[in-house]
């Protein structure tokens, strides 16, 4: 019933999903040391729930031995999963979309199908690139091909109930047959589905990646402002905003992004605004909010990365507390860790290690920065003059004597409740 191309954290997510909800699902992937983990039942990255689900669904309804061909005559949908990296200009690279496209066409019979875009692509690609792309290629390949777009809203770490459990699904769609059929794929899922056209469900997407990106650059700037202030109790006055009874009823989700930290990272935030922000000036228009946005996300780095140096000897070791870009994933693709343990080098210091529960083997090989790496939190705190917390896993809060035992540089404010009484309650009246 339904092929999923690509088979990464979206990818092997969605594929798993419609699998556990009963369809036939083909997964395909380019890479070949990808799709061999995946056949011998390891997922090949760090995301809770997944493992137990692919050895379930793995040759039940989940297949992933099957040629492309087969596996596309064999289904009415086909999820285009793949990557749209960033391009130096922040445009996003189609270079991958388009070719899984083509691939489709040629391996694809008379049989009507619906080639359903997942992977994110800034808005007016399906519009003005895909579907000429689709036409032109009709002219070559007669069939009966529609398109729809359907843009993901995943959390690393939380994908698999955001999956099985979304709060809403968007598709863009713009005829009967392709909405019918996507009809009937989503609703065991018993969801708010809402119907739009191709260039609204990939802008809700933007919409909602850079409101969060935005978040986080205000409170980074407003934390920075703070500083230069001084004598301002940051993470106590951003605890006190929280209180606002306009903020009663929104998810604690959302409000952490409101709070300051080392700026954001990962795959999906930085790519997505820049990508806006670039899409909007081709069409004439300057973006100055997510311009700012970008800014204040590497001038974050910039800052911690002075503070660092005004107080921390050149010759001292220095101990950096999380590589991944967030708690509880693998993920180190543009992680602040990655760029401020940068920033440290490019001032002269050479004696850095770094200690990550999940993250040491994939940022090493990832990054191949002239640091050393720590087995456990102990052996760091061991090693190291200096302390710097880059990502709020639970160990390093779980650890608050032994961290504070050295210099600690807390910037996620990991241990800032800590120092604080609890907050009153605010009733509403």
């Amino acid at each position: 019933m339904i092929t999923v191309l690509g088979l990464g954290f979206v990818g092997l997510t969605t594929a798993l999903g419609f699998s556990k909800k009963g369809f036939k699902v083909y997964g395909i992937d380019v890479n070949p040391e990808r799709l061999a983990k995946i056949g011998g039942g390891e997922v090949p990255f760090h995301e809770p729930h997944l493992d137990e689900v692919l050895r379930e669904e793995l040759g039940r309804n989940f297949i992933v031995d099957a040629p492309l061909a087969e596996a596309v005559r064999d289904s009415k949908a086909v999820f285009l999963c793949v990557g749209t990296p960033g391009n130096p200009d922040g445009s996003a690279d189609l270079t991958y979309l388009l070719s899984a496209v083509e691939q489709v066409f040629e391996a694809s019979d008379d049989a009507f199908r619906v080639l359903v875009v997942k992977s994110t692509v800034p808005p007016s690609t399906v519009a003005r690139r895909v579907k000429p792309f689709v036409d032109e290629l009709s002219r070559r390949f007669p069939r009966q091909i529609s398109l729809a777009s359907n843009p993901e809203f995943l959390r690393e770490g939380h994908a698999w109930a955001d999956f099985m459990q979304p709060d809403r699904i968007v598709l863009g769609v713009e005829d009967d047959s392709t909405r019918e059929l996507l009809d009937q794929l989503y609703l065991p899922f018993s969801a708010p589905i809402y119907y739009v056209n191709y260039s609204s469900a990939e802008f809700i997407k933007y919409l909602s990646n850079t409101l969060l990106s935005t978040l986080v650059s205000f409170s980074n700037e407003m934390a920075m402002v703070a500083e230069h202030i001084g004598d301002i109790d940051v993470a106590r006055a951003f605890k006190i905003l929280h209180q606002d009874r306009r903020w009663f009823g929104m998810p604690a989700a959302m409000a952490s992004y409101v709070y300051p930290g080392c700026g954001y990272g990962g795959y999906c935030l930085p790519k997505d605004t820049a990508a806006l922000s670039a899409i909007a000036q081709t069409h004439g228009f300057t973006p100055h909010m997510l311009q700012g946005n970008l800014h204040v996300n590497e001038e974050i780095k910039d800052f911690l990365a002075a503070r660092i140096a005004a107080a921390v000897p050149r010759e001292h070791r220095i101990g950096i507390l999380g590589l991944a870009f967030k708690g509880g994933s693998d993920d180190v693709r543009l992680s602040s860790s990655k760029f401020i343990i940068e920033k440290l080098l490019t001032l002269g210091y050479r004696n850095i290690v770094a200690y990550d529960p999940l993250a040491n083997e994939v940022f090493a090989r990832e990054y191949r920065l002239p640091i050393d790496y720590a087995d456990s939190l102990e052996e760091l705190v061991a090693q190291a003059d200096d302390l710097v917390l880059l990502t709020g896993w639970p160990e390093f809060k779980q650890n608050r004597d032994l961290l504070t035992s050295k210099p600690l540089f807390d910037f996620r404010y990991v241990f800032a409740d800590l120092a604080n009484p609890p907050l009153a309650t605010v009733e509403a009246v």
